[in-house]
């Protein structure tokens, strides 16, 4: 039973207190027996297991504080604490062993009363009877080291043998890889040595067709040397040729001054001539005119389709449809360079793609306001047409060349600009702008040049 605990002097002694008191009294000055290195660490283990469970007076001060490390490191960082305590203090050496030997159980038993089972681990033997020390415990000890001894010895042997076994065997694959390679090699040599023959053959083959070589240009020699004298006779008689083109050039060049010469004089005859035949052409005009007895006129073709929209009421929109010919300006602004050009604009169509933000009341006044400006740059007659779904009011003042057609009701902005188209003369240019596909088609097929609303767009940004 613990050691702590009060008993009655009447009470049989604990064999383990028993044998500590009597080496206390007769073994005292007998010195420590030397533990094998894993006997000693067998023994801090146990004690390092038991430590926590021993009342905190019963643990001596120096190992209070390695009681309370984590079982992994108690017997680790505190080894050397614990060992000293175990061999200056027999009293807490006497506590560890009573709770070590408890939980060995019949190993513990058997280690008290000074015997050893011949399956039981000798380490294990040698650190109760270190702890407990009954009678006869350095002989356990010693024998239990020299079975540990022995035990290593004949690791330390086997690990000699396994090596040995290693190295043999590494041996005996060196000898196979050294024969293979040597095998390789007596293939490499073999095959160096064809090789050798088939260059040695070569180089014959080479030496004769050189000695060949060497006599073709022996021969190539003096066929060059030869052909360089008839190359010599040949650019005296070309030398000699090419005086005479030069005189001959020469003289045709004096026949081409004279034939010049007289071009111009013809030339200026035909001037003349056509002069005079334009003079009665425009005359012939002049006389058609006044026998026609045609006043000039004070509508366009388009003033009559205009008149025939007078009246506008609501009608649905037109497809969405986007019809893309070209954007570029400059192509607009060659067209409107043309004499009496008709600039036609697909309203709504431009409005909506250039500035869709706005109303349609500010698209229109920004629409109408851009064009009467390219109006007054270009002086050509400019037509705006726009869709009639719902009655217009409070339209802005038309600047001077622009007209705004509002399409009839039933009557989509798209057919009346292909009525509008159709209403010019042939000939006269009529540039129509949309974006939409169905109407570049249409106009196109009257004669008029389709143009994409990004055209208007830009001519008017830049402007």
């Amino acid at each position: 039973m613990p050691l702590t605990e009060p008993h009655d002097d009447n009470l049989d002694p604990d064999p383990v207190e028993q044998e500590s008191v009597s080496e206390q009294v007769t073994g005292a000055h007998e010195a420590e027996p030397v533990l094998p290195e894993p006997v000693r660490q067998r023994i801090v283990a146990l004690t390092a297991t038991v430590l926590p469970g021993l009342p905190g007076d019963e643990v001596p001060v120096p190992l209070r504080r390695v009681a309370k490390f984590a079982p992994n490191r108690r017997a680790r960082l505190g080894a050397s604490m614990i060992a000293a305590q175990l061999t200056g203090d027999p009293l807490f050496r006497q506590r560890v062993a009573t709770r070590v030997l408890t939980e060995a159980g019949d190993l513990g038993a058997a280690v008290v009363e000074g015997t050893a089972p011949a399956a039981a681990d000798p380490v294990e033997v040698a650190a109760l009877a270190y702890l407990a020390r009954p009678a006869g415990w350095r002989d356990l000890i010693e024998s239990s080291g020299a079975a540990v001894r022995a035990e290593s010895d004949s690791a330390a042997v086997a690990e000699l043998v396994r090596e040995a076994e290693q190295r043999a065997n590494r041996a005996e694959h060196d000898r196979t890889v050294a024969r293979v390679e040597a095998d390789k090699l007596r293939d490499e040599l073999a095959r160096v040595r064809e090789e050798l023959g088939q260059l040695r053959e070569e180089s014959r083959q080479l030496s004769r067709t050189l000695r060949e070589t060497q006599g073709r240009e022996r021969k190539a020699t003096e066929l060059l040397a030869t052909e360089r004298g008839r190359a010599t006779r040949a650019a005296a008689d070309v030398d000699a040729e090419l005086r005479r083109v030069r005189a001959r050039l020469a003289e045709a060049e004096a026949a081409a001054g004279v034939a010049k010469a007289n071009a111009k004089e013809a030339r200026s005859v035909d001037d003349a001539r056509l002069w005079l035949l334009l003079e009665t052409i425009g005359q012939a005009a002049v006389g058609l005119r006044r026998e026609l007895a045609l006043d000039p006129v004070l509508k366009l073709p388009a003033d009559f389709v205009a008149e025939s929209c007078a009246e506008t009421t609501g009608a649905n929109a037109s497809a969405d449809t986007r019809a893309r010919d070209t954007d570029d300006p400059a192509r607009l602004d060659q067209l409107l360079a043309l004499p009496r050009a008709h600039l036609v604009v697909d309203g709504y169509n431009v409005t909506k793609r250039g500035f869709g933000e706005m109303s349609l009341e500010q698209q229109r006044k920004r629409l109408i306001t851009g064009l009467g400006g390219i109006a007054a740059q270009t002086g050509d007659e400019v037509t705006v047409v726009f869709d009639g779904a719902e009655r217009i009011h409070g339209l802005p003042p038309t600047p001077r060349g622009v007209r705004v057609l509002f399409s009839r009701k039933g009557e989509t902005a798209d057919e009346l600009i292909r009525r509008l188209v159709r209403a010019e003369p042939s000939g006269r240019p009529v540039v129509v702008v949309s974006s939409d596909r169905e109407v570049a088609d249409g106009v196109r097929r009257h004669g008029a040049y389709p143009l994409g609303a990004d055209s208007l767009l830009r001519r008017l940004a830049r402007s």
